[in-house]
């Protein structure tokens, strides 16, 4: 079904019993947030808020909340947009398949935006009219979650030269002044930079449109990672099964299907605090300078309705965008990358941080030596790739004999890399590197370091699950736990200092000497603060692990040696205990969540929905 308006989806919606309706009066100081985080834990409905303090406007969350309820928004649409996409990056597609193109060819007309020649969003309102949304109790003020933001090529305006990104935005709070600034935080690798700098540099005032509400393909279209020169109004059009329709009011882009429009001018050489903010890595990104945009207009429809979301520790709704756009271009890094075969970035461990991909090894048939040599080079063209270079650790193998696990089968891919790596010779760092804006594991913000672990080959140990008496009894890192086979999970003190944990790493060494423990079916070892809690769940470890280590600083080896500048070891020793510089984790606040307990509790509003299900 296609939609022609965010309204439209939400009544399809609430006909197939994909939605509810809350009329009770709630809070957007963290009330709303803690409903919606509790009822996408319970992969519940869409909720609508009709009755939000401080505000005439109504709002929706969890809209994309499960993987079934936005593949259902777009079920009519999803697999015609998949194979245009795919003739579009290879047109032989089109000369393999003439029928289907034929049948599809009046479809594809959507990627052509419409150009109005009115404006319809004929309310305004301020910035203070709006759902000012708190997410989480240190977040410095109310943010914008889903917003599209529009931004154009200034050497080369319209429509065709566009970006439309998902970019966080700050209504209120720190320095800003209400109802005439707000803040645009944007990341490594983001086309709006691109178009700031062009603007910078040939003197032109960078405007700014920030699209809120439409069609739900408009919120998908601005995470689409699409290529430089491809417009993402193609790919909203496509999956929404109708043209995005536009026009121009004071030199900026308006969406005339949007529930509301934010339009202002990036203020030149000006940088105020943003932040914090409570991220889907599970912790705060901090306070830090980014660019303010001086508001022109607030515009809305009659009957707007906001969206938000909530991110937090994955999985989280904005988790579903992700299963969503690899199922749709998923293969295309595949096309671009060749010898690639299989590639998933681990959502549970923050996306970025872990990286999963599968290649070929073919360069060296011939000889019985086998050792990683193809999947080096395409770890190189993955770390190379767009958004794939901010990747932290990247596993890499290729089959040999054995057929490697699905990437998305974490665990016994983990567990097949650590079989066959050679910690001698296929462990390789990457130092002073561009690292994930939200990731706080580096010391300097937007920077860090690289591992790659490469494995190829047979079986090189046999991997260990059992705890004897000697490994219980360690002191120096104590309480030991397995994760899965070949991963021991030890516990440390608090963490100090650098300094300090490398005299631990040489006791814990000592240690092992004097006791003649045998640690070979243990490759990977990681020290945490709490090893019941990691290894309570494969979930818990990752996201622990990956997101609170840096690698060349927290990577240390047992028998460890540098020969001509590679690091090797016996053992992988990963220190993911919290560091002084990390950013806190996201945790909700007691009282809001007594009072969100009485949605849930009899009489609640959504007690009958959820009274038989359980967290």
């Amino acid at each position: 079904m296609s939609y022609s308006s965010l309204y439209d989806a939400l009544i399809d919606l609430e006909k197939n019993k994909q939605l509810i309706r809350i009329k009770t009066e709630v809070d957007p100081y963290l009330e709303m947030a803690a409903i919606h985080l509790r009822v996408n834990e319970m992969q519940g409905p869409a909720l609508w808020f009709e009755n939000i303090k401080g505000t005439k406007f109504t709002a929706v969350s969890n809209l994309f909340g499960t993987y079934e309820r936005a593949k259902f928004l777009f079920r009519e649409t999803f697999y015609k947009t998949e194979w245009l996409i795919k003739a579009f990056k290879n047109p032989f597609e089109v000369l393999q398949h003439p029928l289907k193109s034929l049948k599809y060819l009046p479809f594809a007309i959507n990627t052509i935006p419409r150009k109005k020649t009115s404006n319809i969003l004929n309310n305004t309102c301020q910035i203070s009219d709006l759902p000012l949304i708190h997410h989480w109790p240190k977040d410095g003020g109310a943010f914008v979650t889903l917003p599209q933001v529009y931004s154009e090529d200034v050497t080369k305006p319209g429509i065709w030269n566009s970006n439309l990104g998902m970019y966080r935005i700050q209504l209120t709070g720190n320095d800003y002044i209400l109802n005439k600034e707000i803040g645009l935080h944007y990341q490594l690798h983001r086309g709006i930079g691109i178009h700031q700098q062009l603007a910078i540099q040939n003197h032109q005032p960078f405007k700014v449109s920030i699209f809120v509400g439409g069609p739900p393909a408009h919120t998908l279209a601005a995470v689409m990672p699409l290529p430089e020169g491809l417009t993402e109004l193609m790919f909203a059009g496509l999956l929404a099964n109708r043209r995005f329709r536009y026009t121009y009011h004071n030199g900026y882009c308006i969406s005339t299907d949007a529930d509301f429009v934010i339009t202002g001018t990036v203020i030149p050489d000006t940088l105020k605090p943003e932040g914090p903010f409570g991220d889907h890595l599970g912790y705060y990104s901090l306070i830090h300078p980014y660019p303010v945009l001086q508001v022109d207009k607030v515009y809305h429809q009659k009957n707007a309705i906001w969206p938000f979301t909530v991110v937090g520790r994955p999985p989280q709704e904005d988790s579903i965008f992700g299963k969503i756009i690899h199922e749709l271009t998923g293969w295309a890094a595949q096309k671009e990358i060749y010898g690639l075969k299989d590639l998933y970035a681990v959502d549970e461990a923050g996306v970025h941080p872990l990286l999963l991909a599968t290649g070929s090894e073919r360069y060296t048939p011939y000889l019985d030596n086998l050792q990683p040599s193809e999947i080096i080079t395409i770890a190189h063209h993955i770390l190379g790739t767009g958004q794939l270079s901010l990747a932290k650790y990247l596993f890499i193998t290729a089959e040999y004999k054995e057929k490697v696990p699905s990437c998305y089968d974490v665990k016994n891919y983990i567990q097949y890399i650590l079989e066959r790596i050679d910690l001698e010779t296929d462990v390789h760092f990457y130092t002073n590197t561009p690292h994930d804006t939200l990731d706080y594991s580096g010391t300097e913000l937007n920077k860090g370091s690289k591992l790659v672990l490469a494995a190829y080959g047979n079986k090189k140990r046999v991997l260990s699950h059992k705890i004897d008496e000697n490994i219980a009894s360690l002191k120096t890192f104590f309480n030991p736990a397995v994760i899965m086979p070949g991963v021991l999970i030890l516990q440390g003190n608090p963490f100090v200092t650098y300094e300090k944990t490398q005299i631990e790493i040489k006791s814990f060494e000592k240690e092992i000497q004097e006791k003649n423990i045998n640690l070979s079916g243990f490759p990977m070892i990681v020290i945490v603060d709490d090893s019941a809690y990691v290894s309570k769940h494969i979930n818990n470890w990752l996201w622990i692990t990956f997101t609170r280590s840096n690698p060349a600083n927290d990577v240390y080896g047992l028998n460890e040696q540098i020969k001509f500048h590679h690091f090797s070891m016996s053992n992988l020793i990963i220190d993911a205990r919290i560091k002084p510089h990390h950013a806190p984790v996201l945790e909700k606040d007691p009282e809001v969540e007594k009072k969100v307990d009485k949605l849930f509790s009899k009489g609640g509003e959504l007690y009958e929905y959820f009274k038989n299900t359980k967290v």
